[in-house]
């Protein structure tokens, strides 16, 4: 009875504190066609702490939707360009000696930001690539003999490119997992790519309007990590990911010879976190197996290894995860 009450109470408070995320959906709206998932995405990682890797073909609108997410809040935004030349410097910052002051001085670089846009991450080297990875876990740069905490909120969102091959350093697998999700963007349906269209003839741009700050999206993120979690759901994520290293186990026989890994530990935590934030973007206190269910996918695709025996046969994760999600008792 009192979990009842817990839950109640807990339910009318996150529709009260929710309500930003109408807002913000309205002001990106204004300037996003279509893109209901990434857009969404983008929120379930700003309200976990997490970090967002985006897959699509050039001009899908993902650099326009984190530099219209950072205006909605009236956060620092930075967008590094990844290039075959670029420095750890050119990201972190570095010493800088000063005549004047006949010392050196701290230059930050553009990494102290709330929001950075790490554009097609994979085409810079390992050396910058695995800076950006320690920015990301750490939440702090260390120049010279000095460390410096990165600000709050702090969010990564990388894009790759997936067309070409050219010129590109692909990310390790340990270094992925370090992103909570990894979206895949697909192109509008033809009649969001009229309203596009036209919205471009005419050089009707609207301005997004700042909305709320970063100090909302940390008292929001306190709430989500309240989101009520069953143990049976906790059963639901764990079987999951572990049908994701031992499909044998789960009737799943013929990917045995197809999986070389399974999701990580930090698949099963990624899991939880971002069914929390999308229940709270749904308004309730509580996460049920379709909130599961509906961030499974971003969450997996990217940690699950497959075999070169999957790829002569054309598998791809998303049809694991697909037949995972069939198969594991939904409580």
């Amino acid at each position: 009875m009192e979990m009842e009450m817990d839950i109640r109470a807990l339910n009318e408070l996150i529709q009260k504190e929710s309500s930003f995320v109408d807002i913000i959906n309205i002001e990106m709206g204004k300037v996003i066609v279509g893109q209901k998932h990434m857009v969404e995405s983008l929120l379930i990682g700003l309200l976990s702490d997490g970090h967002i890797l985006l897959e699509g073909v050039p001009g899908l609108a993902k650099t326009l939707a984190i530099t219209s997410l950072a205006k909605i809040m009236d956060a620092k935004f930075s967008r590094i360009q990844f290039t075959p030349d670029l420095l750890p410097a050119d990201l972190l910052g570095t010493m800088i000696y000063s005549q004047k002051k006949e010392s050196f001085e701290t230059r930050k670089g553009p990494i102290f930001a709330n929001f950075i846009l790490a554009d097609e991450i994979n085409r810079a080297p390992a050396k910058v690539q695995s800076a950006l990875l320690e920015a990301m876990q750490e939440r702090q740069v260390t120049l010279g003999d000095s460390t410096y905490k990165l600000p709050n909120p702090f969010l990564v969102l990388a894009t790759q490119n997936p067309i070409e091959q050219e010129g590109t350093y692909p990310l390790p697998e340990a270094q992925v997992d370090r992103f909570m999700l990894k979206v895949v963007i697909d192109y509008p349906s033809k009649e969001e790519e009229k309203v596009i269209l036209r919205a471009q003839i005419a050089n009707t741009k609207p301005e997004n309007q700042k909305v709320i700050n970063p100090e909302d999206i940390i008292r929001a993120r306190e709430i989500v990590r309240k989101v009520y979690v069953d143990e049976k759901i906790e059963n639901y994520i764990t079987d999951i990911v572990f049908a994701s290293r031992y499909p044998s186990k789960y009737g799943l026989d013929k990917y045995k010879n197809l999986i070389s890994f399974g999701g990580s530990p930090r698949a099963s935590i990624s899991m939880a976190l971002a069914a929390k934030a999308y229940a709270f973007i749904k308004r309730r206190g509580y996460v049920i197996p379709e909130d599961v269910r509906a961030v499974c996918y971003d969450v997996m695709r990217h940690r699950i290894g497959l075999t070169y025996e999957a790829e002569a046969e054309n598998i791809k994760s998303v049809d694991i995860i697909s037949e995972i999600l069939n198969t594991v008792e939904v409580p």
